[in-house]
This record gives structure tokens, sequence and C-alpha cells, in this order.
């Protein structure tokens, strides 16, 4: 099957991460996953919600969609007075994520907030806020390290996410939107830095698909979140 970008069916969309790119959160990155562009905050506050054992501390995250991200206008959530349902099933899935990756004994009595915002979605939005939200999470971690607030670094594990699915019968790995609109089956898939599963949807947008077809789609996702968290490695260094 010929891609619309010409990708081999087991091919990322080119990557590009731009760390630090806003001033005043103590981590923060732009990640670039083809046309999709994310914006990934973390900022760091010295409380944690009531259900919060003693000691430890909260990994949570929150996004959304800007109204020019995708091919038309969409409302903001203020306007609607209560957070979209598909908002709201995203960010609990990123903060399930991000807080796989964390000691939160290590943490101490503090929370982290990963604000995921979509400057422009072109397919794999949640995936991407998964890997940079982890990004800007770790940068964070280390500034507090570095300013004496920590002493051993809470992070234990890499974290990235992606997507695979089945178009036209092909399973193709990491879908823009032009094929996610396409898709018979849809899975998104999120893994740690010994390639174990986080977290794992998927969906038969089209039609139901086979324990075997999952699997396939699960081992076009192994390849692509190996490369991931090797470029997560280059940029946030040893943990």
């Amino acid at each position: 099957m010929t891609r619309v970008d010409g990708r081999h069916e087991d091919a990322l969309r080119p990557i590009r991460i731009t760390t630090d790119f806003i001033e005043f959160a103590e981590g923060s990155c732009l990640i670039e996953c083809g046309s999709t562009k994310v914006l990934c905050c973390a900022s760091v506050e010295e409380r944690v919600p009531p259900h919060v054992a003693e000691g430890c501390g909260w990994v949570t995250a929150e996004y959304s969609m800007l109204p020019r991200a995708n091919r038309q206008r969409s409302r903001r959530d203020i306007d609607k007075l209560k957070l979209s349902g598909r908002s709201a099933e995203i960010q609990r899935l990123i903060g399930r994520s991000l807080r796989a990756a964390v000691d939160r004994e290590k943490l101490g009595p503090r929370t982290i907030t990963v604000d995921c915002d979509v400057l422009q979605g072109d397919g794999g939005t949640r995936t991407a806020s998964v890997t940079g939200g982890f990004i800007a999470l770790a940068l964070a971690c280390k500034k507090l390290m570095a300013e004496g607030i920590l002493t051993e670094n809470p992070v234990k594990h890499y974290v990235a996410g992606i997507s695979a699915g089945i178009v036209g019968e092909t399973a193709l790995l990491d879908l823009c939107y032009e094929e996610d609109s396409r898709a018979e089956v849809d899975l998104n898939c999120v893994m740690d830095d010994n390639l174990a599963i986080i977290e794992l949807q998927g969906t038969g947008e089209g039609r139901s698909f086979t324990v075997d077809e999952q699997q396939t789609l699960v081992q076009l996702c192994r390849k692509g979140l190996a490369e991931l968290i090797e470029k997560e490695k280059e940029i946030v260094g040893e943990l």
C-alpha cells in the first residue's frame, strides 16, 4: 500500500522535539509528529490532592485542542462550561501513562501537572501528548534535583505512546489524519522502556478485528516506541 506521505508501513512520521519551549514552566517541550504539534508543559506545586497517601506525590495531566488545531474551528471547552468527553478521556489516559513513569514516594508531597495543548492536529494527538508529556515531566524532575529540592530522580521509566491501525486491510504505524479517518481498526499503545505495555486502546472503527490482527498492530507499535524511547533518552539523558 502506498501511504499518503510515501512512508513505509512500519515507519514513524518525522519527529521534532524542542525542549524548554516555555520559559516559566519547570519542564516543557514542543513535540511535532509530522504535522501534529503539541505543546507540553510540566508545572510543580508543593501540595497534593486529599486522596494521595501521606508522603507521596501526584502526577496528573490536562489536555485540550486549540480552536484552529483542526481543519475547522472548534469551540473552546470553556464555552461549553464543561470539558468535552473526548478531552476528559484523553487526559485521563495521559495522566495514567505518566504516573506509571514515576516513583511517587521519591517525588514527595508535591504535584506535577502536565498540560498538553494541541496546536495542530493531524492524527495521533493523544500519543504525541504522552511522549511530549513524559519529556516535560522528566525535565521538571531534573530541575527539582538541580535545585536540591529532590535528592533522587523519581522518574523510574521512560514512557512513550504511538498509534497504529488497519487501513485498506493493511496494518500501518503512526497514522496521519487522512489515514486515521479511513481506518477500519485503530489502536493506541503506551509502553515503558522495557517495551512493556502500560495502556492499550483498540477499537474496531469499521469492523471487528482478530487477536492476530491486534498482535500485528502491537508489534508495529513496539517497533515505533523503541525508536521514540531512544529519542527520549537522547533528549532527557540517563534517569
